[in-house]
């Protein structure tokens, strides 16, 4: 157990302490702002404040843990022993910058409550983020930070032994359209073989109709497969179905087909489930509770994890209203312009709500990297692409934290711009599956 000497104790500061402690280094913390209940500690301790007790672990505090609500904060990037820091001092601390303030800052997303500009879409773009400003986006830095920490006090507490976690890797899928020509309807059926025709695409036509037949499977069926590959390498996999109606944006099979219905409960037999609200409940409520009762209603299971459609994320309404129907889980924190960590860690944390200054009940699980950012976005080869996977899962290796990957089921189709893309997703399993061994 760790006893932290500070003189209030706020829940910004619990909030982060025990992220660091509990979640990253598997290590109890306790509080106090008693000096002689902190002199008399015996075990693991630290000093959080302005000046130091004595000659004990000090790590001197900015204001950002005892403030409240949002404010203007001047950011200077600096270096310790060779990884990006910030909220450095001059004071003689154990350590050269406050590591919970500014870990605090990353975690709370406080930088996407101040102004900003918003892409087409309306979310808070990768480039505005200090970690891509500042080319720290590909690291974990947070984790990074705590195990060094970890090294300091391991050599001021020699005796202490620390716990070590285990790396884990959650491949998320999407699936934003289960099917490319089956259950479309009869409108939507007619207007893509006119789409066909008019771009002299035989080979579509050819397709679409042996689909439609039941001559050949649908490119995008490919549940079973992803099911297997789980099974085969023992990785976790989730499926965040869209349930919505059909907009400009959201083009999935309709929720009231038998077909699309009997998929997603016979998913919900072998992996869990979530929901994969639509575009436009990323401040809607009514709309993400309809969902919500929609998806339900399908696998007679309460609905407890969610990714928004397109990653639309309004920091903080969205969380407020997935907290306000009891989802436990999300995991929308990534971008889809970049690949990396945007909140600076690969483990899951609480969401911390700056509006009433407490720790909520959601969970957050970030994903660090997306198929369609690295083909769409970045336009990276097969090979490329394959690198830069394996780099991010080595980094999340490093802190034995959670690797986790957004794929669609489309993917997985070999045709089109995905060719080559099902060998790729097979030979991350195969690579990550040895991780541990």
């Amino acid at each position: 157990m760790l006893l932290v000497y500070t003189q209030k104790v706020t829940p910004r500061l619990t909030y982060t302490f025990k992220h660091i402690f509990t979640r990253i280094l598997q290590v109890q913390v306790e509080f106090t702002s008693k000096v002689e209940k902190f002199i008399a500690h015996n075990g693991l301790k630290l000093t959080y404040a302005k000046q130091p007790l004595g000659n004990e672990f000090f790590v001197k505090s900015e204001d950002l843990l005892f403030e409240q609500g949002i404010n203007d904060i001047e950011i200077k990037i600096g270096d310790w022993q060779g990884v990006p820091c910030f909220f450095q001092n001059k004071q003689n601390a154990s350590i050269p910058f406050d590591i919970f303030a500014a870990s605090f800052y990353l975690l709370s997303r406080y930088e996407e409550y101040l102004p900003h500009l918003k892409d087409k879409f309306g979310r808070f773009s990768a480039e505005e983020s200090l970690a891509f400003k500042h080319k720290f986006l590909e690291k974990p830095l947070i984790d990074v930070w705590a195990y060094k920490f970890r090294g300091l006090l391991q050599e001021k507490f020699e005796s202490f032994h620390f716990e070590e976690r285990t790396f884990e890797y959650i491949s998320t899928i999407d699936v934003d359209i289960a099917y490319c020509y089956k259950h479309k309807g009869v409108v939507r059926t007619i207007g893509g073989f006119a789409k066909d025709i008019f771009r002299l695409s035989i080979k579509d036509v050819w397709l679409r109709m042996m689909v439609i037949l039941g001559f050949r499977q649908d490119p995008f069926d490919t549940f079973d497969k992803l099911i297997s590959l789980q099974n085969k390498y023992s990785i976790k996999t989730i499926f965040f179905f869209l349930v919505s109606e059909y907009t400009t944006f959201d083009k999935n099979t309709s929720s009231r087909n038998s077909k699309y219905r009997s998929l997603i409960k016979s998913t919900a037999d072998y992996c869990r489930v979530g929901l994969h609200p639509s575009y436009f409940t990323m401040k809607n409520d009514l709309k993400l509770k309809k969902e919500k009762k929609r998806l339900e209603e399908i696998t007679n299971i309460p609905v407890q994890l969610s990714r928004q459609h397109y990653l639309r994320l309004a920091m903080p309404e969205t969380y407020q209203n997935l907290i306000g129907l009891e989802i436990s889980e999300d995991y929308t924190m990534g971008y889809a312009q970049h690949y990396g960590f945007r909140a600076s860690t690969c483990t899951p944390f609480y969401f911390y709500d700056l509006d009433y200054e407490i720790q909520t009940p959601l969970k957050i699980f970030p994903f660090a990297v997306m198929d369609v950012t690295l083909k769409d976005y970045l336009g990276l080869s097969y090979k490329r692409s394959y690198e830069v996977l394996l780099k991010l899962a080595r980094e999340v290796q490093e802190v034995n934290g959670t690797f986790i990957t957004l794929f669609h089921n489309e993917t997985l189709s070999d045709r089109g711009k995905w060719i080559r893309w099902k060998k790729l997703y097979v030979e991350i399993f195969k690579q990550i599956s040895t991780f541990n061994k």
